[in-house]
Parts: C-alpha cells; structure tokens; sequence
C-alpha cells in the first residue's frame, strides 16, 4: 500500500510563522517545493541558508511579493498605453 504525501500546495490555515522553511513557504505561496528551489537557484528569492537548510522571512518574502506585483501591474500598463499611430 503507497503512502499518501501530504500536499504542499494547500494553503496555510492560521498564523504564518515569521520564519517558513521550504514547505512552509510552498504552502503560503501555493507553489510547489521544487519551483521554490529553482527560484532560489535563480536568486529569484530572497532565502538564507542556515547550515543545509533553507530559511525565508515572512517580512521579505511579503516585500519581494509586492515588488513583482508592482513590476508586472506596470509592465502591463506600458502594454496598454502605447498609442497607435
């Protein structure tokens, strides 16, 4: 009989910690494990390593969410504004 792996892409219920490891932060942002590796094999995120494992600030992870919304949200409008001539 398989054992069932539990899903890291259910989002997380209740209090988000202030320190998240990799499946903490896989569930916050309803990504899975390894698109979070690649990120940080991109340094794409902002992560510290701590021995062999890896450590995510919630305040961090919240700024750099921001940062690429704002990113996309004026891309987008660049899109849009250009008139026609």
């Amino acid at each position: 009989m398989k054992k069932k792996r539990k899903s890291t892409k259910r989002p997380l219920s209740g209090p988000v910690p202030d320190v998240m490891d990799i499946k903490t932060l896989a569930r916050y942002l309803g990504l899975g494990r390894s698109k979070i590796y690649g990120l940080i094999r991109l340094r794409r995120i902002p992560a510290s390593r701590i021995g062999r494992q890896y450590r995510f600030s919630k305040e961090l992870v919240d700024a750099w969410l921001k940062e690429k919304l704002i990113i996309s949200q004026e891309s987008q409008i660049a899109l849009f504004d250009k008139t026609e001539r």
